[in-house]
């Protein structure tokens, strides 16, 4: 099996600590040590080796990946001239593997999540690879533990196929989009319903064959790219075709019309870790629900707050409750966890205001 890691996303709901020159795949958002696109890698080692590990990023970003992981041969790391969404870096992988091996098994991870139990995620990737090999379209399904609704859903169709081994393998029925708080309710209470992590394990000859069906123009465009790897042109032929590829993603452009999808349950403490207050689920509290990322920090008579601090100054939260710090070089960041969501908005009122440097 060979893995794919998606790492040209930015993270603006997760400033200021992911920043455009810097986001958050590159950052020790957790206080591991390790970044979140070190820790993907760290995670599918014991499957994947080094030679067999791929990194799709934009520009800004090679230089951050070959640090981050200097055992990978530099001609892995695939470089996007833009960003282009998913379904492209994707197929942009796939004609690069093709070339190796058609029928290799490949492993597609985004970068920035968070994983507690590596083995317990080892152990359901191996089984997705079971699948791909008897030519279906796997996604990792995330059992929810709760009515979220910023994922989407996927819904399985029992009963599991006949594929020996645990957990079970279940045909893919629907994917759903993003759900009201009272459908995501129904699905928890329904049962057959998992969160989608954007995950997928599936033979390069048969994403590309998807591609080929639904999504032609883009395929006829990376067989071009494709035609000029190896030769003297190819930078330019990528430079002047990837700009006209189709900005979709893999979900709405290939998964959600294939045939032959199926999905393994996940449970092993996932968190796509999309804003601050996701925190809360990936670190451990003190006695009064309060989490540090990092830095040294006082908590006086306050409860259930998320700080990450640096070094450089203590920082004292006294009398407060359900707030996020956030402390870095050039801004602090201040607000309750249930607003988390709207940081993005800080990000495009600095950019309208001019202070692209704090970007």
């Amino acid at each position: 099996m060979h893995a794919v890691i998606l790492a040209g996303g930015v993270g603006t709901r997760l400033w200021p600590q992911s920043r455009a020159r810097h986001p958050k795949q590159f950052t020790d958002l957790t206080g591991s040590g390790r970044s979140l696109l070190q820790a993907t890698v760290d995670r599918v080692a014991a499957l994947v080796p080094p030679e067999r590990i791929w990194v799709v990023t934009g520009q800004a970003y090679r230089a951050l990946v070959q640090e981050q992981l200097p055992q990978l041969p530099t001609s892995h790391i695939l470089v996007e001239p833009c960003g282009r969404n998913t379904a492209p870096a994707i197929g942009l992988a796939c004609i690069h593997l093709e070339r190796r091996d058609p029928q290799a098994v490949v492993a597609i991870l985004p970068a920035d999540h968070v994983v507690a139990d590596a083995a317990g995620f080892r152990t359901v990737l191996a089984r997705a690879e079971e699948a791909a090999h008897q030519g279906y379209l796997t996604t990792l399904g995330v059992e929810p533990d709760r009515p979220h609704t910023g994922y989407g859903y996927i819904k399985r169709r029992d009963p599991p196929l006949e594929l020996d081994g645990t957990p079970p393998i279940y045909p893919v029925e629907q994917f759903l989009e993003k759900p009201d708080r009272s459908t995501a309710e129904a699905f928890l209470a329904t049962g057959g319903y998992y969160w989608n992590a954007g995950i997928f394990v599936a033979r390069v000859d048969r994403l590309l064959a998807e591609m080929a069906h639904q999504m032609p123009e883009l395929y006829r465009r990376l067989r071009a790219i494709q035609q000029a790897l190896g030769t003297g042109q190819a930078q330019a032929v990528l430079e002047e075709i990837w700009p006209t590829l189709p900005n979709t993603s893999i979900d709405y452009g290939i998964m959600e019309g294939a045939r032959q999808v199926a999905v393994v349950p996940l449970q092993a403490g996932w968190n796509d870790v999309g804003s601050w207050d996701a925190l809360d689920t990936v670190l451990e509290a003190d006695e009064r629900g309060n989490r540090t990322v990092a830095g040294q920090v006082l908590y006086v008579e306050s409860d259930h707050n998320t700080v990450r601090g640096t070094e450089r100054r203590v920082i004292v939260l006294v009398g407060v409750e359900g707030l996020v710090v956030v402390d870095t070089d050039d801004a602090i960041l201040v607000g309750r966890k249930e607003a988390m969501q709207d940081v993005k908005q800080v990000v495009a009122r600095l950019r309208a205001q001019g202070h692209t440097d704090l970007l």
